[in-house]
């Protein structure tokens, strides 16, 4: 999974394909003139991605519901290559599936690709996102102490030393009130930790959490000056990394992510 942040990794998607049967009831009647108003193809296809991936996360399309490529293309004003392309990316993400002679079919949430970075996106989106930065962090908690453990034996010697800068970085921000600078350093944080872990699995988390990251920062969900124990704390796990303490470094991290558990009251 790519270490981009997600506002670059939406700029990267490529496209799927699919079929939208009501598109009135998606309330896109705004947006039938995309493509009249010269709106970059790029643009268009992640904007109608967005809205049918968001619509199928927040139920406005049920399990079982039948979409139509038609119906897809005259809600948006887009070709049947962009509209098959799009719901592609949907299928891809075990979103929809489909089926000669039946299309393509909204699926039950216990097939969806929850890891996906995307869905991860329009879930932290939708009116139950409290459900979801739940599990969210109860996942976080239960990977990132043992990666940070793992990055503590056998993260290499620059990677140590990134960590210990990050973590000097965050503070510096954080004290500032520069919540993007602040987001963009914590997602590099987390990041390296699950890569510098050594376990492949936990690597493929990276763009989970720098959705989970964003999410809290776009909804306002951050304090302007990120606490003073999580500050300490983040400098503690790169000092425990590069000191080569695992139990220090899954300690601290545990206790980052109990922080971020007890400020959003999950």
């Amino acid at each position: 999974m790519s270490t981009a942040t997600p506002d670059q990794e939406r700029g990267e998607e490529n496209g799927g394909g699919g079929e939208h049967g009501g598109g009135a009831e998606h309330g896109g009647g705004e947006h039938g003139g995309g493509a009249d108003r010269g709106e970059p193809v790029r643009a268009l296809h992640l904007r109608v991605l967005d809205e049918l991936g968001e619509g199928i996360v927040s139920g406005t399309f049920a399990p079982g519901q039948r979409l139509t490529l038609e119906g897809i293309q005259q809600q948006y004003g887009i070709s049947r290559t962009l509209a098959r392309d799009t719901t592609r990316v949907l299928e891809s993400m075990n979103l929809v599936y489909s089926r000669r002679r039946v299309g393509i079919v909204v699926q039950d949430s216990a097939h969806w690709n929850v890891f996906d970075p995307k869905l991860v996106r329009w879930r932290l989106a939708s009116g139950r996102r409290t459900e979801q930065y739940a599990s969210l962090t109860e996942l976080r908690i239960a990977v990132e102490p043992i990666a940070a453990a793992g990055a503590a034996r056998r993260a290499g010697s620059a990677e140590r030393r990134r960590l210990v800068t990050l973590a000097a970085e965050l503070r510096r921000l954080g004290e500032a009130g520069d919540l993007e600078g602040f987001l963009t350093a914590d997602i590099a944080f987390h990041q390296l930790l699950l890569h510098s872990s050594g376990n492949e699995m936990f690597q493929a988390l990276d763009g989970m959490v720098a959705e989970v990251l964003s999410s809290r920062t776009r909804q306002r969900l951050m304090p302007f000056h990120p606490r003073q124990e999580a500050l300490q704390a983040h400098e503690n796990v790169a000092a425990a990394v590069a000191a080569g303490d695992a139990g220090a470094a899954e300690s601290a991290m545990h206790r980052i992510l109990e922080e971020v558990r007890t400020a959003m009251g999950l």
